[in-house]
């Protein structure tokens, strides 16, 4: 047996990325069909199951414990704004990136609220697809400034709501002038990239800087940030 000279010595494999577990739940088979292939040929990516209804989303949820799931918001039964819902309460770290047919406030409002990471309209292109699902497992909120102002009205237009979170709140939580400018940058539906280059600051400290505000807020994601910081009068929709 011979020694393998040192500079010779096999190398270590390079550890592969872990995959992002995607769930696809959608009734029509074409636009799901069309999804999964999305994400299986994405690097990085791999769709773990397809269902039909809300139902079986939740229920595989359960199951398989994916990272992300394209919900549809318009299927039969347990709709997608429910099973949404469900899923988020049930299991916080699986991730929901809601889809709709239409960019319509109707389906996308109420997946926010009931705990959708963000959403994408079903004739996005195949790349805005993969990079929302990307953006959502990251902790991110892709949806419009449109989206972003809609629901900020959607939370103001439910006074009981916002009255009861007052009371929890009797002091406003103490936010540094940095954050609370990142946080009206956030809720004019900016990316990180844009309020890093607004702010001229890196990526980094934008999300270190709502890492803190979430915390101090008491929420696990932005669009809750967004949702919390409009009910405490934090932010403002921005007039038309």
């Amino acid at each position: 047996m011979t020694d393998t000279p040192a500079d010779e010595a096999p190398t270590a494999p390079i550890p592969r990325a872990p995959e992002i577990r995607v769930l696809i739940a959608d009734d029509h088979p074409m636009m799901s069909t069309a999804l999964r292939t999305y994400v299986d040929s994405t690097r990085g990516m791999r769709c773990v199951g397809e269902v039909r209804d809300g139902k079986a989303a939740v229920e595989l949820v359960a199951q398989l414990m994916p990272d992300v799931v394209v919900m549809d918001m318009h299927m039969p039964g347990t709709d997608g704004i429910q099973a949404t819902g469900q899923v988020r309460r049930m299991f916080d770290t699986v991730a929901v990136l809601a889809v709709t047919t239409f960019s319509t406030e109707r389906y996308v409002i109420p997946a926010l609220r009931a705990g959708a990471g963000g959403y994408i309209v079903k004739d996005a292109e195949p790349e805005e697809i993969i990079e929302a699902i990307r953006q959502v497992h990251d902790g991110l909120a892709p949806f419009s400034p449109s989206v972003a102002r809609e629901l900020m009205l959607s939370v103001k237009d439910d006074p009981a709501q916002v009255e009861s979170m007052l009371r929890r709140y009797p002091e406003l939580p103490r936010i540094p002038e940095r954050e609370l400018q990142g946080l009206k940058l956030l809720a004019s539906g900016r990316s990180n990239a844009e309020i890093a280059a607004e702010m001229v600051v890196s990526e980094a400290t934008v999300k270190a800087y709502m890492g803190r505000l979430m915390q101090r807020l008491g929420v696990r994601d932005r669009v809750q940030l967004i949702i919390r910081a409009t009910e405490l009068g934090l932010v403002e929709p921005a007039l038309d």
